[in-house]
């Protein structure tokens, strides 16, 4: 190979315009004694860890786990949705 040999890739991230992002409920003000649903939809592999990860670090949550090995998430029945404060949807394919 030349050193005045010249590659050129694109960059398959291309440009990414800003989106607009907001809320759908406010922010939780603290996690300790709070229901959180994690909702983990697809493969088990990293979902494993960041269940356990998850468990230790914020052991004074109420979590609940929800798992669905397809791409469809399974969705939270009209009482859960009552008693859950959070939702965590975690995907891995």
């Amino acid at each position: 190979a030349k050193n005045d040999t010249v590659y050129k890739c694109l960059n398959p991230v291309a440009f990414m315009e800003p989106v607009e992002t907001f809320p759908l409920a406010p922010r939780l003000d603290t996690l300790d004694g709070k229901t959180i649903c994690l909702s983990i939809t697809g493969e088990p592999d990293t979902n494993i860890a960041l269940e356990k990860r998850l468990k230790n670090d914020y052991p004074d949550v109420n979590w609940t786990t929800k798992k669905s090995y397809t791409p469809t998430p399974v969705e939270l029945t009209e009482e859960e949705m009552k008693t859950t404060d959070g939702l965590i949807q975690s995907v891995c394919w």
